[in-house]
């Protein structure tokens, strides 16, 4: 029989605000990170991000704490630093993503390490992986959506260097840009949105929405404009679908979506693959 509406939509309000809320940023910030070529760089943060979690659950504080907030953002911070200073005028003989890729191997590790000491360190593992999305609750939107909101203020004003830097770091060094300080700004604004997005929807989520709709935004469009109302579309449709999956199947809400947003990078990608032959 099928549930009552009024039930399906008190179970459901608030992650599905959520889901459509809080990731347009994201979308964004991930086309930077597949400009950039960078891809694994939010998923090194956001595992940063769970590291500094770590360190406040080691100091006694509890995993929703505000000082446990304040330590993974402070720690992220770091890790802003590491990946601005990194990037050089010219690519020297260590790539970035090497740097990016042995942040997250040397985070997860200590990630790990951190939860052996920890009782219960198995299940506060899986709650950072996974987050608990279908639990979110409207202080939780409500909170996120206005710090986004001011995030993505920042990110328009200054989006013309944020953009030079991205695809033609070389001419930003030209015009006399100081890289790596624009750098260490949109990292350290980016972590401060993962960091806050991980709590709620832990680390698969956050990298999900940052890469999947952003992929799919470049492979179907050329422009900064196309590509964001495409990436935004995915992640709704992603959202959407991994959310009645979630319901109806009694799914993990998280992996659920992530599994969504697959699927519809591979309907992308078979999109892409058609376009060349449709304009001959």
């Amino acid at each position: 029989m099928p549930a009552d509406f009024s039930v399906v939509w008190a179970v459901m309000k608030w992650p599905l605000a959520a889901c459509l809320i809080l990731p347009p940023l994201l979308v964004y910030l991930g086309l930077h990170v597949v400009q950039r070529e960078v891809i694994f760089v939010d998923l090194a943060l956001a595992q940063v991000a769970t590291l500094g979690s770590c360190i406040g659950l080691i100091m006694g504080y509890s995993i929703n704490d505000r000082s446990t907030f304040f330590i993974s953002l402070g720690v992220t911070f770091l890790g802003a630093a590491l990946f601005s200073w990194s990037r050089g005028h010219k690519k020297g003989p260590v790539p970035q993503e090497a740097i990016i890729g042995i942040t997250f191997v040397v985070a997860a590790a200590g990630v790990i390490l951190l939860l052996s000491r920890v009782a219960g360190g198995k299940e506060e593992l899986e709650h950072l992986l996974t987050g608990d999305i279908l639990n979110v609750t409207a202080a939780d939107v409500g909170q996120r959506a206005a710090l986004f909101a001011v995030l993505a203020g920042v990110y328009a004003r200054f989006h013309p260097r944020f953009a030079l830097i991205s695809s033609d770091p070389e001419s930003a060094f030209a015009q006399g840009m100081k890289v790596r300080l624009w750098d260490f700004l949109f990292y350290a604004a980016f972590a401060l949105v993962v960091v806050s997005f991980v709590r709620v929807a832990g680390v698969l989520l956050t990298f999900a929405y940052l890469i999947v709709p952003a992929v799919c935004g470049t492979m179907l469009a050329e422009s900064w404009t196309r590509r964001l109302v495409i990436g935004w579309a995915t992640a709704a449709m992603a959202s959407l679908i991994g959310l009645s999956m979630s319901y109806w199947l009694d799914l993990p809400t998280g992996a659920a979506i992530v599994c969504a947003s697959g699927l519809l990078l591979i309907a992308g990608g078979a999109m892409a693959a058609r376009r060349p032959a449709a304009t001959t």
